[in-house]
This record gives C-alpha cells, sequence and structure tokens, in this order.
C-alpha cells in the first residue's frame, strides 16, 4: 500500500455499543418502536433493551431530547420545554397556539374521555363545534366509536399525539382534577 495514502477505517456495526445502536435505531424510526422490535435487531432480550432504555432516558433528562413512551412503543423526540425555540425554529410559533375555547374542550375530552360532544357542550356552557374541529384537525383529538344511544352521538379521545406534543407517557401522569372545579 502506498505510504500517502492513508486506510480507511469504516466502523462496523459491532463497534457501536448497544446503547449506541439502540439510539441510532431511534433516531431514524419516524413511529414509536416495540421493544420486542428492538430487541429483535439489536439480538438482545426484551429486558436488556428496557435497561438500554431506562440508560438513554437518564441520559436524556437534562438534554434536549426525550424518550416517549407509548402503548405502541418507544420513540425518541425532542424536550417539551425546548417546543419554544423548536416552533420559532420552524416558523410554527404564530399558527400552532390552540384557542381558550381549544384549550377547554381539549382539558374536558382528556379528563372526560370517552365523550360526546353535547357531553363537551354542557360542560362547558357553549357550543364547541368549532374548537373540537380545530382539535381533530391538529390530531389531538379523534373519534373513538359511537354512543349505543338514540342518535348514537361520536364519542371523543385524546389521541397519541397529544400525549406527545405534552410530554406525557400516559394520561395516568395528567395532574388530578379538583373536586371544586
Amino acid at each position: 500500500m502506498n505510504d500517502d495514502v492513508k486506510e480507511l477505517h469504516v466502523l462496523e456495526i459491532s463497534d457501536l455499543s448497544p446503547l449506541a445502536q439502540l439510539e441510532s435505531i431511534l433516531f431514524v424510526s419516524s413511529a414509536p418502536v416495540s421493544v420486542n422490535r428492538l430487541a429483535t435487531a439489536l439480538d438482545l432480550t426484551p429486558y436488556r433493551v428496557n435497561q438500554l432504555l431506562d440508560e438513554l432516558a437518564a441520559e436524556y433528562e437534562t438534554r434536549g431530547l426525550r424518550l416517549q413512551l407509548t402503548a405502541d412503543g418507544v420513540q425518541l423526540t425532542t424536550a417539551p420545554e425546548a417546543s419554544g425555540v423548536i416552533e420559532r425554529f420552524l416558523g410554527l410559533e404564530l399558527t400552532s397556539r390552540l384557542s381558550h375555547a381549544a384549550l377547554e374542550v381539549l382539558a374536558v375530552v382528556t379528563y372526560l374521555q370517552p365523550v360526546t360532544r353535547p357531553q363537551i357542550d354542557q360542560v362547558r356552557g357553549v357550543n364547541s363545534d368549532g374548537a373540537l374541529r380545530t382539535l381533530l384537525s391538529k390530531g389531538l383529538v379523534e373519534e373513538l366509536g359511537r354512543l349505543e344511544t338514540p342518535g348514537r352521538p361520536i364519542l371523543y379521545g385524546t389521541t397519541a399525539d397529544f400525549l406527545q406534543y405534552f410530554g406525557l407517557t400516559s394520561l395516568e401522569h395528567l395532574p388530578p382534577l379538583d373536586e371544586e372545579e
């Protein structure tokens, strides 16, 4: 080999730690990935993958990334605290704000789901059609089915995007409602 030409060393997959391999997979995944699928891809046990996920979550606590755990699996996301700077960078700050009415409807749906539009209107005391349409279009609320009563009203609930947007892993992490409210 010519002395002037240096050998280029390309990392083999085995040169990366399992933690780095896991992080790489989560980085390229566009949707949540199940622990079992990660275990298969990494040739590890689900138990070991969960240990690695715990390590990653601990590393990310003080950084701009988070692991979002959902019923479908785990996904790498940005930290909720970084939303302002991300919205500004992407030019979304003017279009992504929810109105007061939409926030009210979202709160009612979140705590009472599954809930119908007439039930939402009853709690708020006003018509909620517009705010509900906004939440549906933003993917924060979805139709869950229909109530088995006359008229078969649509039942609404929050989505996985709602959990991700608000940095929640499940609805159990919501603050409790004050009984007076």
